[in-house]
């Protein structure tokens, strides 16, 4: 990798001790690659990166009026959420308005994205349900689209159910990908459908739904931008950035060194990946993509990744076991940039 390109090293001391390769791609809604790092072209699963695309249908074809879902609830079916008090009553509430037990959910358990929520789940001795699940959102809003369209409950899930065929050509619309187009499917973490595609595709994705103008595709912008809480939780990237630079980006992690952005004021898209797949450097490669855009094009100066909200996500201290800094997480290098 040349020394210029974009990356997140981890420092020990006065050495570089490892390196994060990052690829990046930067395009506008026209698919128009303008900026990007390592292979833009780059195929890789998006994983909860693609969420806004999977609950768009929730809107489009008339679940979310039938059920009466609220802005907020929409938003929980586009998150990963932290499992914090607040995201666990609004699966309730999403499940009780569709009809469907918490059982229902395809989604197994895990800890708690939030070590604060982690933690009080060990000292308390809580029972973790699916629920808990940071992709329990997403997973109601799908049982509530398979409902309203008479398909089957059981196995909604997998691959070859009609509501995961309806949620693959949704993907296809706004990705320009499909099987012909080397479109490749595996299982999710939650053991739903994940998608397999370019990183140039995803961040055409992102480009289009900032650009988009339909009033099911603003409504979602706007139960994503005015309820940041709920696409992650507190002191998580996802959540500051969005109220950092209120109703002007859209960011959405994933897993395995995923992060997708939009920018709707330069009808931009962005997709990252972390090629190791680390994720405590998924969010830092994400801000220094911005500060680069941001330096690149006056247009986009009001980018806040100086604020004093975003500070601990820039870097993250690599401690040792006495809590001392020893090192840290940090970005090095440059995107390279394109003519349009």
């Amino acid at each position: 990798m040349p020394s210029a390109e974009l990356r997140v090293e981890s420092t020990r001391g006065p050495l570089v001790e490892s390196v994060h390769r990052v690829s990046t791609a930067v395009v506008d809604d026209q698919g128009r690659l303008l900026a990007g790092s390592g292979d833009p072209d780059l195929v890789t699963f998006w994983r909860s990166a693609a969420k806004p695309f999977q609950a768009l249908p929730l809107l489009d074809d008339g679940a979310a009026d039938r059920f009466g879902l609220t802005d907020q609830e929409l938003a929980l079916t586009c998150a990963s959420h932290s499992s914090e008090p607040v995201h666990l009553e609004l699966v309730d509430g999403l499940l009780a308005k569709v009809g469907v037990p918490e059982s229902a959910l395809a989604c197994g358990p895990h800890p708690p994205l939030s070590a604060q929520v982690a933690a009080h789940v060990v000292r308390t001795e809580i029972r973790l349900t699916p629920r808990w699940s940071n992709c329990s959102g997403k997973h109601a809003g799908m049982l509530a689209l398979a409902k309203h369209h008479g398909f089957p409950m059981q196995g909604y899930e997998r691959a070859g159910h009609p509501l995961q065929d309806r949620l693959l050509r949704e993907v296809e619309r706004w990705t320009g990908t499909g099987a012909g187009d080397g479109m490749v499917l595996g299982v999710d973490g939650c053991t739903t459908v994940c998608f397999g595609l370019p990183l140039r595709r995803m961040a055409l994705a992102y480009a289009r739904f900032g650009a988009a103008a339909r009033p099911s595709e603003r409504r979602l912008w706007r139960a994503m931008t005015s309820h940041p809480h709920l696409i992650a939780g507190t002191g998580r990237l996802c959540t500051d950035l969005m109220r950092a630079w209120p109703g002007q980006i859209v960011a959405k992690i994933g897993a395995e060194g995923i992060y997708s952005a939009a920018i709707p004021s330069r009808r931009l898209g962005i997709a990252v990946k972390v090629e190791d797949g680390d994720m405590g450097s998924s969010g830092i490669a994400l801000l220094a993509v911005l500060r680069q855009l941001a330096a690149r094009s006056p247009g986009l100066g009001s980018i806040p990744v100086g604020l004093t909200t975003l500070g601990g996500h820039a870097e993250m201290p690599v401690l040792d076991t006495r809590g001392e800094l020893v090192g840290v997480l940090r970005a090095a290098g440059t995107l390279r940039f394109f003519d349009p």
